[in-house]
C-alpha cells in the first residue's frame, strides 16, 4: 500500500511518534499501525497508509448521507477507505470501517481523477463516507481541493471524532457534513463507542459558529442503550441552546449487527417519539431513518406547517420551497442550502469503478 506523509504528528522523548488527528493520540514505534489502522509510524514520522485507495466508489442520492437540506434530490459521488477511530460496537458499516485486509482497498484514484470522474457523472458533489474521512484527512482534503477546482462541492460524513488543528484542516474545504451523535452520555461513548463525548461536541460547537459548513446530525437509537426520554431530552436541549433551532436531526434505527446483537431493532415508535421529544424542545427539523415514514422523513415548514419537501425512501415528490428557499405558501425560510429546483436523482445507486 502506498504511503503519504501527513502534518499532525510529534516525536516524543522515547522515540515513538504520537499521531495528533484525533482525540485517542496513539503513540506509536516505528512499523505500528494506529487504532484506526489507516495511519501509521515510519522512520519517525506518521504516515497514512492507502493513500489514493480506496474501499469503493459509488454514486447515492445525497439524502443516503443523509443530508435533507443541502442540494436536494442530487447525486453525490461517495467513497471511503477502510478503519475507524471508533469501536462503536453496534456499527452497521463494520465491513469497511472494522477491516483490517488490505484487500478491501482494492480501488486506485488520484484525487484529480475522483473529480473529474464525479464531473463526468453529473454529481453536484463529492462525499467522504462509509469509513470516517477523518483518519484519511489528507487524501480526503487533497480530494476536496480538486473537487472544488471542477466547481463541485464536498460532504463529510463523520463522527466528529477529531482534536483541534486537524479538525480546522479537515472542515476546511468541506461545504458540508453530517456529524453522527451517537449518544448524550460520556458512559455510552466510553463503554459502547469506545470514545469520549466532549470531542465530539466540540466539533460540533466549532462546525456551528467558527465555520460556514452547512451540517446536519445523526444519532442511530439502540433500545435501552441511548433512547430514554431524559437523554434524549438532555441532547435536543443541548442541540438548541449550542447549535440552534434550524439544524436537522436525524434519528436512525439500529438493527443488531457487528457486537452488539443482544438489543432488539429499534420500533418505529420509539423514532417517532424521539420525533415529537425534539420537536417541543424547540427543533425545526427533525426526521426518521431506515424506517419507512414519508412524515418523518419529509421536510416541514416551520411556521406554518406546509409540506416543503415530500420524501418517500429517497425518492422526492411535492416540492413546496420557492427558488430561494421559502416556503410557498408562507414564505418563511427553510434552513439549508437550495440551489435552484431540486434534482431528480431518485433512489439510484450507481456503483463506479477507475480503470487502470
Amino acid at each position: 500500500m502506498k504511503s503519504h506523509p501527513t502534518e499532525f504528528w510529534q516525536l516524543l522523548p522515547d522515540g515513538r511518534v504520537q499521531c495528533d488527528v484525533c482525540p485517542r493520540a496513539c503513540q506509536l514505534r516505528d512499523g505500528q499501525q494506529g487504532f484506526c489502522f489507516g495511519r501509521s509510524a515510519r522512520n519517525g514520522a506518521i504516515v497514512l497508509d492507502a493513500y489514493g485507495r480506496s474501499s469503493g466508489f459509488c454514486v447515492d442520492p445525497i439524502e443516503k448521507k443523509p443530508l435533507n437540506h443541502f442540494l436536494p434530490g442530487t447525486p453525490v459521488l461517495s467513497f471511503g477507505t477502510a478503519g475507524c477511530n471508533l469501536a462503536c460496537r453496534f456499527c452497521q458499516n463494520w465491513d469497511m470501517s472494522k477491516s483490517r485486509d488490505q484487500d478491501t482497498l482494492a480501488a486506485a484514484a488520484s484525487p484529480q481523477l475522483i473529480a473529474r470522474r464525479a464531473a463526468d457523472l453529473g454529481c453536484r458533489s463529492v462525499a467522504y463516507t462509509y469509513n470516517d474521512p477523518v483518519i484519511f484527512l489528507e487524501y480526503a482534503v487533497d480530494t476536496a481541493l480538486a473537487c472544488r477546482a471542477l466547481g463541485l462541492r464536498n460532504v463529510a460524513v463523520t463522527a466528529g471524532y477529531v482534536s483541534p488543528g486537524a479538525r480546522e484542516t479537515f472542515f476546511a474545504p468541506m461545504d458540508a457534513a453530517n456529524v453522527d451523535l451517537k449518544g448524550f452520555t460520556e458512559d455510552f461513548y466510553r463503554r459502547v463507542c469506545g470514545g469520549h463525548l466532549e470531542p465530539v461536541l466540540e466539533t460540533l460547537r466549532y462546525l456551528r459558529h467558527e465555520t460556514r459548513v452547512w451540517f446536519e446530525l445523526t444519532t442511530l437509537l439502540i433500545p435501552d442503550y441511548n433512547d430514554s426520554d431524559a437523554e434524549l431530552d438532555a441532547m435536543t436541549a443541548w442541540i438548541v441552546d449550542n447549535l440552534g433551532l434550524e439544524v436537522p436531526l436525524h434519528f436512525t434505527a439500529y438493527h443488531p449487527d457487528w457486537k452488539l446483537r443482544d438489543a432488539p431493532a429499534t420500533p418505529p415508535a420509539t423514532l417517532s417519539r424521539a420525533r415529537e421529544l425534539a420537536r417541543r424542545n424547540g427543533l425545526r427539523y427533525v426526521y426518521t431513518g431506515n424506517v419507512h415514514d414519508t412524515r418523518g422523513g419529509s421536510t416541514w415548514c416551520h411556521q406554518c406547517e406546509a409540506l416543503l419537501i415530500e420524501r418517500d425512501w429517497y425518492q422526492l415528490g411535492h416540492w413546496g420551497l420557492d427558488a430561494t428557499g421559502r416556503c410557498t405558501t408562507c414564505g418563511t425560510p427553510c434552513a439549508g442550502v437550495f440551489d435552484g429546483p431540486p434534482g431528480d436523482w431518485g433512489a439510484q445507486r450507481l456503483p463506479v469503478g477507475f480503470g487502470p
